[in-house]
């Protein structure tokens, strides 16, 4: 969820032009050594995301076939994930990055501005449904009437959660077109916003939704999870 600054670019050619006429980009409008340490990043980190998440991937799907449990199937979810990330997300930025500039259209714009945050959406989701299942495993570990169906249904809601809260990407990102370098397009939220307040509350919510959320349900159930080991251990003592 990136929202660029109020003037992504400067409005008229006064003093900043090429002998041709042309306004000359500024820096960050054109490819420069950020944009390559990006691509480099990026690059690498793809490598290494689908070496480490397909491994995954085959195991579990390999151990699924003898021995199936819901803390697999999770997994497995996580791992297609992490997938989607590497896999939609980290070519985007790397193509982004090499263009410095839109160049697939509006459409493609909206679809992908969807898809870069529904797979960190996905997996922090994922995350909470591991933990939560843990939660129940080591605290109420008689209950198990209905686990394989909840742990279903957390799936379910982790992936419609997902859908959800990702969706506004696609309204709030389009194309605009530089007012004077008209071959100049980005994918940007410039405008989509009434007043800075839209603007403020839609990134709150982004970082509430992703992080906060995620992080108060992990301190709860691996705070409660170690209490009550810690709990267990004195007794037999």
């Amino acid at each position: 969820m990136e929202i660029p600054e109020k003037e992504p670019w400067p409005l008229a050619c006064i003093s900043n032009c090429s002998e041709s006429g042309e306004p000359i980009l500024p820096i960050d409008m054109q490819f420069n050594d950020g944009h390559l340490l990006s691509i480099i990043g990026n690059s690498i980190l793809m490598v290494f995301s689908a070496i480490g998440n397909i491994t995954v991937l085959v195991l579990i799907l390999r151990r699924r076939r003898k021995t199936p449990s819901r803390i697999n199937i999770m997994l497995m979810h996580l791992a297609i994930a992490d997938l989607l990330v590497t896999f939609l997300m980290m070519p985007l930025e790397i193509g982004w990055s090499a263009t410095v500039s839109w160049k697939a259209g509006d459409v493609v714009c909206r679809i992908m501005a969807f898809f870069r945050m529904f797979g960190l959406y996905l997996s922090s989701f994922i995350l909470v449904c591991i933990s939560m299942d843990r939660y129940y495993a080591v605290i109420k570990p008689l209950s198990f009437s209905g686990v394989d169906k909840r742990g279903k249904v957390m799936l379910m809601i982790a992936w419609f959660g997902s859908t959800i809260c990702s969706s506004p990407q696609a309204v709030v990102f389009h194309v605009e077109i530089h007012p004077n370098v008209t071959w100049y397009k980005q994918c940007i939220t410039y405008h989509s916003f009434p007043t800075d307040e839209y603007e403020l509350v839609y990134l709150i919510f982004g970082m509430v939704a992703m992080y906060a959320f995620p992080l108060i349900v992990f301190i709860y159930c691996y705070g409660a999870i170690l209490l009550e080991i810690f709990r267990r251990s004195r007794v037999e003592d």
